[in-house]
C-alpha cells in the first residue's frame, strides 16, 4: 500500500517486543480473572510501583524493624536513666529503695520486646551496648567531677558529691543489669524454642521472675553491704544489713508492678522466626 507523501514510515515491533497473540491474549485474561491475594498485595505477574514496590509495606505502616529500633534506643535510654537515678536512696513507707526502681523495670520488657522483633543475638548486642554506654557515662563523670571547678561555680563541691566516682555501686549496678538481663533473655529464648510461643504475657512473666531477683540481690549486695573483703573505710561507708534487705525486698516488690505494667508493650511487634541465628 502507498504512503502519502510526508507520512512517517509505518514501524515494525522489533522481534520480542510484543508477545504472540495468544500469550498476549492468555496473559490478559488471566489478569481479569485472578482475583486479589488476601493479604492485599497484587498478583505476582503484576508488578507494583512506589513505597510498596520497594519496600513490601504500605504507607504508614510499622515495620517490625522500626519497633526493634525503637525499643532498642529506648531501652539504653531507660537503662542511662536508672544508672544515675540509682545514686539516690530514698524511702517507700519507711524503707529504703534506690530512686533507679522505678524505670529500671521497664528494661526488662523492652529487652523481651527487641528478643522478640529482631531475635536473641539483637538482644545480647543491645545488653552489652547498654552496659558500654553507662560504663563510659560513669568514667565521664567522675572524670567531669575531678576537673576543676571554675571561681564563679559554686556548686562544685555538690557535684563531685553527688555524680563523683561511687564506683562501688556503679560497678554493682553493671554486674546486675549484665547478668541479670543475660539471665532474662535465655529464660525467654528457652520458653519459646522449647515450651510455647503463645501467651507472651506468661512468657515476659516467667522470664522476669527469674531475672529480677537475681538483679536485685547482685545489685543490693554488691553495692551497699558492708562485705568481708571491703577495707575498714569502705565496710563503714557501707549500710546496715536491715537497710540493704530492705532495699532487695522493696526493689522486688517495685520492680514486679511496673513489670506487670508494661506487659502490654510486648504486643507492638510480631514474633520473626524463632531459628535463632
Amino acid at each position: 500500500m502507498t504512503q502519502p507523501p510526508g507520512s512517517p514510515a509505518p514501524t515494525t515491533p522489533a522481534v520480542g517486543d510484543q508477545p504472540p497473540s495468544g500469550v498476549a491474549h492468555a496473559i490478559a485474561r488471566h489478569r481479569a480473572t485472578t482475583p486479589p491475594s488476601r493479604s492485599g498485595e497484587p498478583p505476582d505477574d503484576q508488578p507494583t510501583t512506589g513505597p510498596r514496590a520497594r519496600n513490601g509495606k504500605g504507607k504508614g505502616e510499622i515495620t517490625v524493624g522500626t519497633v526493634a529500633l525503637v525499643a532498642i534506643g529506648v531501652y539504653v535510654g531507660a537503662q542511662v536513666i536508672a544508672q544515675v537515678t540509682s545514686l539516690k536512696i530514698g524511702t517507700v513507707a519507711d524503707r529504703a529503695v534506690d530512686m533507679g526502681t522505678f524505670i529500671y523495670p521497664i528494661t526488662f520488657t523492652l529487652r523481651d520486646v527487641i528478643h522478640k522483633a529482631a531475635g536473641r543475638r539483637a538482644a545480647r548486642i543491645a545488653i552489652w551496648t547498654s552496659a558500654g554506654v553507662n560504663l563510659f557515662l560513669a568514667a565521664y563523670l567522675a572524670w567531669v567531677a575531678a576537673w576543676p571547678s571554675d571561681a564563679s561555680y559554686s556548686l562544685g563541691a555538690e557535684y563531685s558529691a553527688v555524680l563523683g566516682p561511687l564506683w562501688r555501686i556503679v560497678i554493682a549496678s553493671l554486674v546486675a543489669m549484665v547478668v541479670s538481663e543475660l539471665i532474662d533473655t535465655e529464660v525467654y529464648h528457652w520458653w519459646v524454642t522449647r515450651i510455647t510461643t503463645r501467651f507472651q504475657w506468661l512468657r515476659v512473666l516467667v522470664s522476669n521472675a527469674v531475672s529480677i531477683p537475681v538483679d536485685n540481690l547482685i545489685f543490693a549486695v554488691g553495692a551497699f553491704a558492708p562485705l568481708f573483703f571491703l577495707s575498714q573505710y569502705q565496710r563503714d561507708q557501707s549500710l546496715p544489713w536491715d537497710t540493704v534487705w530492705d532495699i532487695f525486698w522493696v526493689n522486688l516488690v517495685v520492680k514486679g508492678l511496673v513489670s506487670l505494667a508494661s506487659i502490654p508493650f510486648i504486643y507492638l511487634t510480631k514474633d520473626r522466626h524463632l531459628a535463632e541465628a
